[in-house]
């Protein structure tokens, strides 16, 4: 059976580093199964996914080969080494509703998402008796300073080998030093059709507005707020005479269902991001 890594390189662009760092891992007897780069605005992000015969693979002699090209390009290099067809990690990240949060456990606990939830990650710690009882890892990491925050929660992902993230009606906006680190690997969900009403209080905009329908939007977090390339939607009426509380009430079963549903697609592999849509192939 084949040995499975998965490196990522992150810095400033520069020219030359998809070729020096494919030509060590093939001077290190690696077969290169995938390899995706992107450039946005002068920073560069490369993830390969590379494999080994069996007992072809020095682990010792890759990560050192790795941190010295990371020292000399000035750029973050990063090296897991994987189990094949092993199930995606994920990160759930909360603040105080629980909604959502309880949906996807449930799901994973139920095996109608083949997924293992990693961490909980939250800015408060209300949820974490409800980690516990799941048996899911939970930190609090406060949120008053977004930098030191947002660098503590990347060391948790990194620590818990995190694959993808999940906000389960997260209250903070991620910076794009934050998400550029997990492009297309972080889900959101929000409380309108989008692009309607983006920002804070999406159901109070929608009541004030007097609409008819109300619905909620699962995306992939993108450097602009609420503006993510869409995987699902869901809508449903505004409840006859319905008070904001009504609406709120109803879309919050919306959101869960909506949420759980993007990420079993996001599991089956079979989206494709082109051009800021989401495309299922």
């Amino acid at each position: 059976m084949k040995e499975f890594a998965t490196i990522t390189v992150i810095g400033k662009d520069k020219t030359g580093v998809v070729a020096r760092i494919t030509n060590y891992l093939f001077e290190q007897h690696a077969n290169i199964e995938a390899l995706e780069e992107q450039v946005t605005r002068g920073q560069f992000s490369m993830t390969i996914q590379a494999s080994w015969k069996p007992q072809c693979q020095d682990q010792t002699a890759l990560r050192t080969g790795l941190s010295d090209y990371a020292q000399s390009l000035g750029m973050e290099i990063k090296v897991r080494f994987t189990e094949p067809k092993r199930r995606q990690r994920m990160a759930i990240m909360v603040t105080r509703e629980t909604h959502c949060a309880e949906a996807i456990i449930r799901g994973a606990q139920s095996g109608s998402l083949k997924v293992d939830p990693a961490l909980m990650l939250s800015n408060w710690e209300e949820l974490r008796p409800m980690a516990e009882k799941a048996g899911i890892p939970f930190e609090c990491v406060p949120w008053e300073n977004r930098p030191t925050a947002e660098a503590r929660a990347l060391e948790l992902l990194d620590k818990h080998e995190v694959d993808f993230v999940v906000l389960a009606r997260f209250m903070k906006i991620l910076s794009p030093n934050f998400v550029w680190r997990f492009k297309n690997k972080i889900i959101n969900i929000h409380p309108s059709l989008l692009p309607s009403f983006p920002g804070p209080q999406p159901y109070r905009q929608a009541y004030e507005h007097g609409v008819k329908i109300f619905g909620v939007t699962a995306h992939f977090v993108s450097m602009h707020l609420d503006e993510g390339p869409i995987i699902a939607q869901a809508s449903a009426p505004v409840p006859a005479c319905g008070s904001l509380k009504d609406i709120v009430a109803a879309g919050q079963k919306l959101e869960a269902k909506v949420l759980v549903k993007a990420i079993r697609l996001y599991l089956s592999k079979r989206l494709d991001v082109y051009w800021g849509t989401v495309k299922e192939v």
